[in-house]
């Protein structure tokens, strides 16, 4: 299995726009779903990468924890699903359902989204401030499946609560590590070849 880290897109980015469907509602979800947020947190997950597997309770236990919160939560699955079925919209619904979500998980067929975000890996988390400029593009903490740290969300949650209070968000920042995310064939982003060549 090879690990990818996240591109560390620059801090500051502005949040490229998408129009996506979600899995469970069927809904179309985009920037402006969010718009009386004061936060957008976006994740790149998937179902059957074990590394999404090991946080995937913690991804939903903190859309329960800031329910109550301005922050907007989206999740995306932008793998290619005629090799990896696992991450179909349907079995994405399953996921989303079994987990209790209560954020919408969006498919990205075309990938363009992933591209968009410079997504590189499963799981890649995206945090946003009130003007959806980007703050905070690192790990959810330090537990990896195989290192017995517990997870607890440590390190996406401090940037969380410091973007919600206004307040500045250290700017050393630990990528997050996965799997690669699985391009279609041909389609696979210039960032993506320079870092896995």
């Amino acid at each position: 299995m090879t690990l990818t880290p996240s591109t560390m897109l620059s801090l500051g980015t502005k949040a490229p726009d998408f129009a996506l469907p979600d899995v469970v509602s069927g809904n179309t979800i985009s920037l402006k779903t969010f718009a009386r947020k004061k936060a957008l947190l976006v994740m790149f997950i998937c179902r059957h990468c074990p590394f999404v597997k090991h946080v995937q309770q913690q991804l939903a236990q903190i859309g329960q924890d800031y329910a109550d919160q301005p922050l907007g939560i989206v999740a995306i699955s932008a793998n290619d699903v005629a090799n990896y079925p696992d991450d179909s919209p349907d079995n994405l619904k399953t996921m989303a359902k079994e987990l209790g979500f209560n954020f919408p998980l969006c498919y990205d067929e075309s990938q363009e989204t992933a591209k968009a975000y410079t997504a590189a890996c499963t799981p890649d988390f995206f945090l946003f401030d009130e003007n959806r400029q980007l703050v905070y593009r690192g790990q959810l903490d330090e537990s990896r499946p195989s290192n017995e740290i517990p997870v607890t969300g440590k390190d996406l949650r401090s940037a969380i609560d410091a973007v919600l209070a206004g307040k500045e968000i250290n700017s050393d920042q630990k990528p997050s590590i996965g799997c690669n995310i699985k391009w279609k064939s041909g389609n696979e982003p210039e960032y993506y070849k320079n870092t896995n060549s």
